[in-house]
């Protein structure tokens, strides 16, 4: 073969090989459709739903930050709530009045009232009378205390008291005479206060420890000394509210 002919052979392969490396690429790159793709932009996209699960988790998460914590277990407080009860326990006589009667077990009636949450009142009315070998000692008093709640946790609340009341103690002990006679009987004004601890079983009764240290003015006499003395009582408590 002639160089002459070689020359073209080798030239036609090249042109074929050229062309159909052109045919490849042009397959590769396709025009973009622009009349589709404009419609594809100007779509909005979808919005985002939410399952009703979802939603409900957070409204609950919600509800859980927005709401003041607390104990399920605590029975709330309820204000201008009355309670009528009773204490049992023991009263110890001090003073002069332990030495015309000695210590026993006596009941209280309390009548309690719910006037804000920190404070309520308290009114106690007793009457007992107590026996030494040949002397008596009777003890009268219907009092008022403001009951103030120190700290409350959960249901149990210790407190602090104190006030005012109205006694008429009365003591049968020996005369000028030799006699055992009953001092005159009179109304006198005294002071009381203490503290106790209350734990409210649920929203209509309270059990507690109630500790009162009552203080009567002397009540003077016209024959013999003065009655004057101070007793405290000691008395596991019940409460009805209502």
């Amino acid at each position: 073969m002639s160089n002459k002919n070689f020359k073209h052979l080798l030239m036609a392969l090249v042109a074929m090989s050229f062309f159909k490396t052109s045919l490849s690429f042009a397959q590769t790159i396709k025009t973009p459709n622009t009349k589709s793709q404009l419609l594809e932009d100007k779509t909005p996209p979808a919005p985002m739903t939410s399952s009703p699960t979802s939603t409900r988790a957070v409204e609950e998460t919600a509800d859980e930050s927005s709401s003041p914590s607390y104990s399920s277990s605590a029975t709330p407080r309820r204000l201008q709530q009355h309670g009528l009860g009773i204490g049992l326990g023991q009263t110890f006589l001090l003073g002069n009045y332990g030495k015309y009667g000695e210590d026993k077990i006596t009941a209280d009636i309390l009548y309690s009232y719910a006037a804000s949450y920190s404070f309520d009142l308290l009114v106690n009315a007793h009457m007992s009378e107590h026996e030494d070998v040949n002397e008596r000692m009777k003890v009268m008093g219907l009092t008022t205390s403001i009951k103030a709640r120190v700290v409350e946790y959960d249901n149990f609340s210790p407190f602090v008291l104190g006030g005012l009341g109205f006694y008429a103690p009365q003591a049968k002990r020996l005369n000028d005479q030799g006699k055992n006679e009953w001092s005159d009987q009179k109304v006198t004004f005294g002071l009381n206060f203490g503290g106790g601890v209350d734990l409210r079983l649920n929203e209509n009764y309270v059990v507690g420890v109630l500790g009162q240290m009552h203080w009567p003015f002397a009540i003077e006499q016209d024959d013999g000394p003065d009655v004057k003395g101070y007793y405290f009582k000691l008395l596991i408590t019940g409460m009805y509210l209502f």
